[in-house]
């Protein structure tokens, strides 16, 4: 299932039933895959609270981050615990393509952490990029983030 951008900055649009219902997208970044892996109940109340016509998914910078975390480990309980979570989330978890189009965004974003002295990250320049061209709130537990909100991220933070 490939997102399309949607024409309106905030949220799609959609009817039903006579009625106009705004659907949201939440790009899943790391450290919340990661708080799920880990059954944090603060970020699963969150996610069972999402309306139905809400939509959730990560991306392939996000798995590529929690598998080769996963293969950094020792072989042993741990890993193969963690192995199994990452197996299941990614079974549920829809992970969508980085969009082509996400390069300008990145392209914008690091110029922009330069200009400021403060460079990002490249995975999260990415999945930042990612995020606005998919126009999906990206919801993460790392301040970095916070530093490029001004070029049209919009974050939320679900372990608060």
């Amino acid at each position: 299932m490939q997102l399309k951008k949607a024409k309106k900055q905030c949220d799609l649009i959609h009817l039903f039933r006579g009625k106009v219902i705004a659907m949201k997208k939440y790009l899943l970044d790391t450290s919340i895959c990661s708080y799920l892996m880990a059954n944090n109940s603060q970020v699963k109340a969150r996610i069972a609270s999402l309306k139905i016509t809400d939509i959730l998914f990560t991306c392939t910078i996000v798995r590529g981050e929690i598998l080769f975390g996963i293969e950094r480990l020792p072989k042993g309980r741990r890993r193969n615990n963690l192995e199994i979570e990452a197996r299941n989330l990614f079974a549920i978890l829809p992970c969508e393509a980085i969009p082509e189009q996400a390069g300008n965004h990145y392209a914008r974003l690091k110029r922009n952490a330069e200009k400021q002295g403060t460079p990002l990250d490249e995975n999260d320049l990415w999945i930042a990029a990612t995020a606005i061209e998919l126009d999906a709130i990206l919801v993460t537990a790392d301040s970095d983030f916070q530093r490029i909100i001004k070029l049209g991220l919009r974050l939320e933070d679900w372990t608060k």
